[in-house]
């Protein structure tokens, strides 16, 4: 049976020139910061970026924990968007193991509105916890991978520069928003101090992903990371693929996007099954299947037993991503399928 796989863009395989590059890769121990694959991808990650430095971590919790630790103090505070990946998803690190509070926000889709942030920036009271860190996702994954704008990005940060705060942002699926947006990378990094972006996800990468800022903070995520046990040896085995996830695959994720709004076109036809169509940036879809009737784990057997592989959101969402593993003649199959399932 052929299986069609909507879980996620982590599954996406390395390429034919990945699995080339990463056999002839030059190697050391990047430990010791001699090996030359990993310096490249940092030196080219900095530079896609716009930021002075990069550090390569073996995945995007890891980044995003590294980079809460190395911009914060334990007992400080920092805000976060209250669906957040950082919040949800990543196994309460910044509390265990960076020892920060979190003060979460309801957004829009994902976005924070820059005045519920500066309402939310603690005062200066013995009672209170410091104000630390301001963090957001761009694309937002729970959003239904919606892009965040430029222009509340610049509100958030000409407030956290105002009040002397730093921003860090989950940029996962950066590039995803900066396809969505039209815009360059460094165009969307610029309203931040640091960013964490994957290359094991839409980029196709086996593994890893990257942390930028300037050289202060990545010399102390560097610390970090060798005291969490990210410090790897011969890792351009890694870097290798992530270059060309960098140089080829990021030039394609229009392919992804082009077909996530074909298929939450196709899937908002069948009846009882809905798509805000306005939400559809990039390659993640959040569709409601409420009014079907069928339960949602329901409907996740019956698909997988279909070969389609999907993630339950909620009692009523189901999370569809596409990705290099998913052709436009998969979605088609797939509506085809759910169609039925839902008759």
């Amino acid at each position: 049976m052929k299986v069609m796989d909507f879980r996620s863009d982590t599954v996406t395989l390395p390429t034919e020139s990945m699995l080339k590059e990463m056999v002839k890769a030059p190697l050391g121990d990047d430990v010791y910061g001699d090996d030359e694959t990993v310096n490249r991808l940092e030196a080219l990650a900095a530079e896609v970026m716009g930021k002075e430095a990069a550090l390569l971590v073996p995945s995007g919790t890891m980044g995003n924990l590294i980079a809460v630790m190395a911009h914060t103090i334990p007992g400080q505070e920092i805000i976060l968007e209250e669906s957040s990946h950082i919040y949800l998803y990543e196994v309460a690190g910044i509390a265990r193991v960076a020892g920060v509070q979190a003060r979460t926000l309801k957004g829009e889709n994902g976005a924070l509105r820059v005045e519920d942030i500066e309402a939310a920036i603690r005062v200066d009271n013995i009672h209170f916890p410091e104000t630390g860190l301001i963090c957001q996702e761009n694309t937002h994954n729970m959003g239904g991978g919606v892009a965040i704008p430029l222009e509340k990005m610049e509100a958030i940060y000409k407030l956290g520069k105002a009040r002397n705060i730093p921003l860090h942002l989950d940029g996962a699926r950066i590039f995803n928003a900066a396809e969505a947006l039209a815009v360059n990378v460094k165009d969307i990094a610029q309203y931040v101090d640091s960013v964490m972006f994957c290359l094991s996800k839409g980029l196709c990468a086996p593994i890893g992903s990257l942390l930028v800022g300037d050289k202060a903070f990545i010399a102390k995520a560097r610390k970090f990371r060798k005291m969490l046990g990210g410090g790897m040896r011969q890792a351009g085995i890694i870097a290798a693929a992530g270059i060309v996830a960098l140089e080829e695959q990021s030039k394609r994720l229009h392919e992804d996007h082009s077909n996530a709004v074909l298929l939450a076109e196709k899937l908002s036809e069948i009846p009882g099954v809905k798509v805000d169509l306005s939400t559809v940036h990039s390659n993640i879809i959040n569709v409601d299947f409420y009014d079907t009737g069928i339960s949602i784990p329901n409907l996740v057997n019956k698909m997988r037993e279909r070969g389609i592989l999907v993630n339950g959101r909620n009692n009523r969402l189901i999370r569809f991503v596409t990705h290099n593993g998913v052709t436009k003649y998969d979605v088609l199959e797939a509506v085809e399928v759910i169609k039925q399932i839902c008759e």
